[in-house]
């Protein structure tokens, strides 16, 4: 019997179940572009569509044409979620289980990615696609490792997220196709903004993909809305005073938005304020105008990022290849609790500089407003507990399924995203690569969920500075710190994780935690590096 391929059993299975579809048959001939766009920091709950009061209609049009994940998960960090998206591997089997960093001599935390593993671009490329990148790539080019050399046609990447806007003199630093530019570049546009710069020259590489007639793959890393936070004074003004109602209020509202949206379940009560948060009503009016500026300068960078998406998708859409583009849209952790400067720390957020938001200032979101970001979960970036771990993922194509506007509930992590493009664009994985032996993708492809159909797999696990989770079905053992006790929670009744069943079910936890000690040992998530020191709050990257 001849094999059907992967994309053209989603076909047979999607006409049976939802009827004929010209446009994925059409789909199946010419592979789709995907398009992957990684936001920075982003919280659960930071979107319209997701409970979020900030101005999102571009993302949230692509959501209401297409598919909302309520289940889907990151690597609770910037370069460990980066380095699993782009290999369809644990972080820890890539080398970079913990963040960019000097080599700690043992397998798992190595600081950047290794030479056993493939990017998505390394896969499609060999598949015939043009492949691209444009923002943050902070998997270890002060080791070598750089989009260029890892199976990127075009890159304009910089390492890590240190501002938003063009200082003289100053951060971020631009490197375009291997080629570091100054700020004041001819490239670049004066006073530049990365959002804006990160989108125009996706722009340019998929024109330069369409007039190749090669399908492409972008991978648009957005460091939006990562600290310190800055953006435009214009979308900062939008803001200005909506936050006054507080963190208190607002959570509750996100919160009955998202039951109403259908994304969280009125059985999951919304998690309490934490004791070092203070209640909103005593805030003095001074600190409440200070906070309300900080929110405003957040949701005007998720405002600004949502108006580059809508650009692009324009775009796309003018060109007529829009409706078979593959366009997922996901945030690498939970929001950022960290609030710190060269000033000052404060625990609760924090406000420098003349013009706040501005290309000079340094502002943090705080512990605060991230417990808004994350509503309606415990926790923050870091942390493997809900709050630091769960993702908006929105899914838009329009050829290759016919749900729109659906809820997709079924768990999926980011390792998915590799085995989902392979899927796709009926691509080749390796088993060696450069010589190297590649062990198999870990993640599932997504198809089955895009048409409603489960994802079969084991287990889900995370692991992040000694903060560790599992999740098998809806059984979800969960730890703070590597030498913290395992909490245990049901997940489909109590996803806020509010009610620890490790000490009534002590076998059950006994057995998750048994099956996370052979993943970690599997993956290289042990041994630990050197003399290793699990922290709650390590320095923001």
């Amino acid at each position: 019997m001849k094999k059907i391929k992967p994309f053209a059993a989603l076909l047979v299975l999607s006409v049976a179940l939802c009827g004929h579809s010209p446009a994925a048959e059409a789909s199946a001939k010419q592979p789709p572009n995907i398009l992957v766009i990684l936001v920075d920091d982003m919280g659960f709950s930071d979107l319209g569509c997701y409970g979020s009061e900030i101005n999102t209609p571009n993302i949230d049009a692509l959501a209401a044409d297409g598919l909302r994940f309520t289940q889907f998960y990151n690597g609770a960090r910037c370069c460990p979620t980066r380095a699993s998206l782009l290999t369809g591997l644990y972080a820890h089997q890539t080398g970079l289980g913990q963040t960019i960093a000097r080599d700690k001599k043992v397998p798992g935390y190595r600081g950047y990615l290794n030479d056993e593993c493939v990017t998505i671009a390394d896969v499609l490329r060999g598949a015939g696609y043009f492949t691209a990148m444009a923002g943050k790539w902070h998997v270890g080019d002060h080791a070598g490792v750089v989009p260029w050399k890892r199976g990127f046609d075009r890159s304009l990447n910089v390492n890590g997220a240190n501002g938003f806007y063009h200082l003289d003199g100053g951060r971020p630093r631009l490197v375009l196709n291997g080629k570091p530019l100054a700020n004041d570049d001819p490239f670049l546009p004066k006073n530049w903004y990365t959002t804006d710069v990160f989108t125009d020259y996706g722009i340019q590489c998929i024109n330069e993909a369409l007039a190749a007639k090669k399908p492409f793959f972008l991978y648009l890393a957005y460091n939006a809305p990562h600290t310190p936070i800055q953006a435009p004074e214009e979308d900062i003004a939008k803001y200005r005073g909506k936050y006054k109602a507080g963190w208190d209020k607002l959570r509750e509202q996100r919160y009955e938005k998202q039951i109403d949206l259908g994304i969280v379940d009125k059985t999951w009560p919304l998690s309490p304020r934490p004791d070092d948060i203070k209640a909103w009503d005593s805030l003095t009016p001074a600190e409440q105008d200070r906070f309300d500026h900080i929110m405003a300068i957040y949701a005007a960078c998720v405002d600004h990022m949502d108006q580059a998406v809508g650009r692009l998708v324009a775009d796309l859409r003018q060109r007529g290849v829009l409706d078979n583009t593959l366009i997922l849209f996901l945030s690498d952790n939970g929001a950022e609790s960290a609030s710190h400067s060269n000033k000052n720390h404060d625990p609760d957020g924090t406000l420098d500089g003349n013009s706040p938001g501005d290309s000079k200032s340094i502002v943090y979101q705080g512990a605060s407003w991230a417990m808004l970001s994350d509503t309606p979960f415990r926790y923050y970036k870091r942390f493997d507990h809900e709050g630091g771990i769960s993702t908006p993922l929105i899914v838009h194509w329009p050829a290759g399924f016919t749900a729109k506007g659906e809820l997709r509930q079924q768990p999926g992590h980011i390792v998915d995203l590799m085995a989902t493009c392979v899927d796709v664009a009926n691509a080749k994985y390796p088993t060696e690569f450069n010589g190297n032996p590649i062990p198999p993708m870990e993640g599932r492809s997504l198809l089955p969920a895009f048409i409603n159909q489960p994802i079969e797999r084991d287990g889900l696990f995370w692991e992040h500075e000694g903060n560790a989770a599992i999740r098998v079905g809806n059984w979800k053992l969960v730890r703070v710190d590597d030498d913290g006790p395992w909490e245990l929670y049901d997940v489909k009744t109590d996803r806020s994780e509010l009610h620890d069943l490790a000490s009534q079910k002590p076998e059950l936890a006994k057995e998750l935690a048994g099956k996370w000690e052979a993943w970690a040992l599997r993956v290289h998530a042990k041994p630990y590096p050197p003399a290793r020191k699990a922290k709650k709050h390590a320095e923001s990257e």
